[in-house]
């Protein structure tokens, strides 16, 4: 007796097709690991904007970041982000589309921009620094979602 596939009951796309869709995520995706790999390396090709409320601010964020919520975006990013730049945007994390509406305001405010996947909750859960009123931190990496030796998981 066969099984039903539920990974299956709809066919993988053709592998040009399923190549185009995965570049095309790249266009608008970078994960905090790549993020954090270029803060530490000194790539300054980006603006990292947090757009979380200032109590999110205050609680803590990536050292480094712009704070800038979304509904402010329209009326405050030339003041905040120069013109031109390319801006990768994060809110909480996965359980949030806050990120998405923020780049979704940059790029109708003509910048280029990219989403942090994970948000901080994946920043600081891969035990990267947080900053708040109290200076920067790290915390241990939770071995469930990050290696705990190492700084990146080699995929």
């Amino acid at each position: 007796m066969s099984k039903t596939s539920k990974v299956l009951r709809t066919s993988p796309a053709d592998p040009a097709v399923a190549a185009a869709h995965f570049h095309r995520r790249f266009t608008f995706e970078a994960d905090v690991a790549d993020v954090h790999a270029d803060i530490e390396a000194g790539a300054d090709r980006f603006v990292l904007v947090d757009s979380r409320g200032a109590d999110a601010w205050a609680q803590g964020h990536i050292p480094g970041a712009v704070h800038l919520p979304t509904d402010d975006i329209p009326a405050r990013a030339a003041e905040l982000v120069p013109p031109g730049s390319v801006v990768v945007t994060y809110c909480w994390g996965p359980g949030c589309n806050g990120a998405t509406r923020a780049a979704y305001a940059f790029a109708s405010s003509g910048y280029q921009v990219k989403e942090m996947l994970g948000g901080f909750e994946y920043w600081a859960r891969e035990g990267f620094p947080v900053e708040d009123d109290g200076g920067v931190r790290r915390g241990a990496p939770d071995p469930l979602t990050a290696p705990v030796t190492g700084a990146a998981c080699g995929c």
